[in-house]
């Protein structure tokens, strides 16, 4: 029951610890509360300088092929390549076509949702964000068979199975994760992987740009400059959210940051 932020930070540490002993490393984390954007943790082990991968499996929200209503969790995967020219590498990933965030976003303003996204509580397909109640699988089967792996990986594999206990009838929030540090030194000259990476997404970037296209980018590539702008110049927070918080740093006893514009 620790906060998944807590757990898994402690487990990316520990995976980079034991990875620079033994060239690759797994630490499995069972049972703890909502984890947070997966990429943060492998994108940690990505600053010592090794590959990060992570997998998380949590309460089933989103459908799966052919069964009727929510069966499987919306289950993420993420991988961060570390580079040296450039930003690393971060695919950061659901197994979901669309966030639950963005059918609640959708709801409050107004607007349909795309075309298989997500679904009705009976598993039937819905634009219509006032009856979505869930997310379909990216890729359909695809998707499914993701999320249903990501279980065995995780949930299953750490001894704390989630899936098979949900459906019995056990509800209590919960969440497993995998994470897995792997040491380039392990495989061969470390500046040679780093300098073979920056090649790649080197080349990459200089494939010619679609017509209609704002450039050609990698994964992680918009979120770091997004996250260093963000660095020098503040966070945006809606205005209702920025009510809510001060009205609990208030109740808390807690100085709010300072406000800019």
């Amino acid at each position: 029951r620790a906060p998944g932020p807590v757990a898994l930070t402690a487990a990316a540490d520990e995976a980079v610890r034991r990875a620079r002993e033994t060239g690759i490393a797994s630490v499995g984390v069972r049972r703890t509360v909502h984890t947070g954007a997966i990429g943060y943790y492998v994108s940690r082990i990505a600053e010592q300088g090794l590959v990060g991968l992570g997998f998380v499996a949590g309460m089933p929200n989103m459908g799966y092929t052919g069964v009727k209503g929510a069966a499987v969790a919306t289950s993420p995967l993420a991988i961060a390549v570390p580079a040296r020219g450039h930003a690393p590498l971060l695919l950061d990933m659901a197994t979901a076509t669309i966030a639950l965030g963005k059918i609640r976003q959708a709801k409050a303003a107004g607007t349909p949702l795309p075309e298989g996204a997500a679904a009705t509580a009976d598993g039937t397909p819905t634009t219509d964000p006032e009856l979505a109640v869930m997310p379909l699988p990216l890729g359909g089967a695809k998707g499914s068979g993701m999320s249903l792996a990501f279980e065995l990986l995780t949930s299953v594999l750490v001894g704390a199975p989630i899936f098979a206990a949900f459906h019995a009838g056990d509800r209590k929030h919960r969440q497993n994760a995998l994470l897995i540090a792997v040491d380039p030194a392990a495989f061969g000259d470390p500046e040679a992987f780093a300098a073979g990476v920056d090649d790649t997404l080197g080349t990459l970037k200089g494939l010619p740009v679609a017509d209609g296209a704002g450039g050609v980018f990698y994964p992680g590539e918009r979120s770091a400059a997004v996250a260093e702008e963000r660095g020098a110049k503040g966070i945006p927070v809606a205005p209702k959210v920025w009510r809510e918080l001060t009205e609990h740093a208030d109740r808390l006893g807690v100085t709010a940051p300072r406000l800019e514009g």
